[in-house]
């Protein structure tokens, strides 16, 4: 059984990761809109992989016999100055999921609830998976610039991933 700190800890990570799956739609909205087919599709798999993960929590609270409350999240933004800037806000974003995650392990860990850890260990992994794409996508963008060949290479590039995980 949860102890209230972890399952409050755990429904709080489930509310950042259905938040962080509507900024990928939201992006993915703006990116058609920009007639960037590629990374909007990129954005929507990024999307989908974000509510796989809430989903994933969810299971594990309901697993280990604790309450799901879901709340409501903030609206996302719903454009940006640039492609750039969108995997800009990309990235930040990985980067306080992985923090959020790191904090929880931590509470699980001073609470010894020792399931709770062996589960965040795969969000860990894929947390690291999860900056360095977006990482990379904000270094090719920085290195194609303003070249508009250059950016709907990118776009056919990222436009060609397959699969959400």
């Amino acid at each position: 059984m949860l102890k209230d700190s972890v399952q409050e800890a755990l429904n709080e990570q489930v509310k950042h990761e259905f938040y962080s799956a509507h900024v990928y739609l939201a992006m993915c909205a703006w990116f058609e809109d920009q007639g960037l087919p590629g990374f909007a599709s990129w954005m929507r798999m990024q999307y989908q992989e974000e509510l796989g993960h809430g989903i994933r929590i969810f299971d594990f609270i309901n697993d280990r016999d604790g309450k799901v409350i879901i709340e409501g999240v903030d609206a996302p933004p719903t454009s940006w100055d640039s492609p750039l800037a969108a995997f800009e806000a990309a990235y930040e974003n990985e980067k306080a999921v992985s923090k959020s995650i790191d904090d929880l392990y931590d509470l699980a860990g001073k609470e010894n609830d020792h399931a709770t850890r062996v589960m965040l260990q795969w969000f860990i992994t894929e947390q690291v998976e999860e900056e360095a794409s977006t990482k990379q996508a904000v270094d090719r963008l920085k290195l194609a610039g303003n070249d508009s060949s250059a950016l709907l290479v990118l776009d056919q590039q990222l436009g060609s991933r397959t699969s959400a995980e």
